[in-house]
């Protein structure tokens, strides 16, 4: 029988197709998924350290999976990956007296994951490898894609920006690009693999230039993959805003295969905070630029990023936020409190000086005024019929199956599992806070 592998993954879509990545490795190297924790000869933590608390998550798994080894008499090989490996180091071996870890493998180092854990199955000494590593490209057609319908293809890693509160730089190293001939390969062979939508990631994703073509910059690599036959969507993440030019805003609006939808990152409202953040943009830039997108994409769906309770964050600083958010009226925003991140530049140089409990009040009063919009957003989409790309079988009701719209907005329909993967024009019914109802409209 085959050893058996069982992967974890916490955070971003970086990480989800860093999993994916690894998965087709040690499948390359004879090993098969596992069902069951319970199966599994090796099992790979995939680390994010965004946010607070992200070691005693991961010690909290560790202990976890060393009970079930002593319950089970089947102690598996552990390897823990991503950015928590890549940050921490050694440094988790000796919070663990080396008796939970085999394997501590870096964000630049995948490759090496089968050769560490078959050397693991003899060798008592947990192997550290975190070295930084410029070659960012990767073996066509060895990732497992984890979705039937979405591949990631990832175009840059890294980054150089050094945002105050960004941990990338230190886990993901400096900003590297992969050649544009790799990435086409590679969206053809997920189109022939049977995936429909294609997403474009960077840590910031249109900061790219082609090193095998110098005049190729991200406007012009979303041209080169809408003329890949076969591609149904485009999407891409994380773009920055002082990167958003007006190429880009025209191949938004132009390509057809390319998603009315765009994140914009903007951190905060108040242009004090974001000098503090070093965000390089002001509220107004930002604001500028909300008008310019609109006015040349007018189907556009902006989504962003806030953070509240960064360090010196006045309630006049909190205000600005909220009043850029009833401004620009996101479809959705990710928010999170301010918590310091090692080796990043608020966390050595700054104080976090706004308490817990107003950190908390904070986001519940941004969370609430989003919810609103949003709701206020999607109750206009009633009546309308919009294409809806089914990518799952719906959560509630088997009954059902959900999608979304090409501006990233979640729709729920009755309908078969077996339209996974088409595109169904929906006319819309309902509408909620966080998802739309409707029915097939032909």
């Amino acid at each position: 029988m085959a050893p058996r592998y069982l992967i974890e993954t916490f955070g971003c879509q970086m990480n989800v197709h860093d999993s994916e990545r690894m998965a087709g490795l040690l499948e390359q190297a004879g090993y098969e998924a596992a069902l069951d924790e319970r199966d599994a000869d090796v099992v790979v933590i995939n680390t994010c350290s965004v946010r607070e608390h992200a070691e005693d998550k991961l010690y909290t798994r560790l202990g976890e999976i060393r009970v079930l080894g002593e319950e089970t008499g089947h102690t598996p090989v552990v390897a823990v990956t991503g950015c928590v490996a890549q940050q921490e180091g050694e440094a988790l071996l000796g919070a663990t007296n080396g008796r939970l870890i085999d394997v501590v493998l870096g964000t630049q180092q995948l490759r090496m994951l089968p050769d560490l854990v078959a050397r693991a199955t003899s060798n008592p000494f947990p192997e550290v490898r975190i070295d930084p590593q410029n070659d960012v490209s990767f073996p066509l057609g060895i990732a497992r894609r984890s979705d039937p319908v979405k591949a990631y293809v990832t175009i840059i890693e890294g980054c150089n920006d050094h945002c105050a509160f960004c941990v990338v730089p230190s886990t993901r190293g400096a900003e590297r690009m992969r050649r544009k001939g790799e990435i086409l390969d590679e969206v053809r062979e997920a189109v022939a693999s049977g995936r429909r939508e294609i997403h474009l990631l960077g840590q910031i994703v249109n900061h790219y230039r082609a090193p095998d073509d110098p005049g190729c910059d991200f406007a012009r690599l979303l041209h080169e993959v809408d003329a890949v036959p076969g591609v149904a969507r485009i999407r891409f993440a994380s773009p920055h805003p002082r990167h958003t030019s007006r190429p880009l805003i025209e191949a938004i609006r132009d390509l057809p295969r390319v998603c009315k939808h765009l994140h914009l990152p903007v951190q905060s409202g108040s242009s004090r905070v974001l000098a503090a953040m070093r965000r390089r943009h002001t509220r107004d830039d930002y604001l500028r630029l909300v008008d310019d997108v609109r006015e040349g994409i007018p189907k556009i769906q902006l989504s962003t990023d806030m953070i509240v309770g960064f360090p010196g964050e006045t309630a006049a600083d909190f205000e600005d936020t909220l009043s850029l958010t009833r401004r620009v009226g996101f479809h959705s925003m990710f928010s999170f409190k301010y918590s310091p991140r090692p080796n990043t530049l608020a966390g050595k140089r700054l104080t976090d000086d706004v308490p817990e409990t107003e950190k908390t009040a904070r986001i519940v009063v941004l969370q609430s005024l989003q919810r609103e919009v949003q709701t206020a957003l999607h109750a206009r989409e009633v009546g309308r019929v919009v294409d809806v790309l089914v990518d799952a079988a719906s959560r509630r009701r088997r009954s059902d199956v959900s999608g979304r719209t090409s501006g990233n907005t979640v729709v729920n329909l009755p309908g078969d599992p077996g339209w996974i993967g088409r595109t169904v024009p929906v006319r819309i019914e309902r509408a909620g806070p966080n998802s739309l109802w409707g029915v097939a409209a032909g």
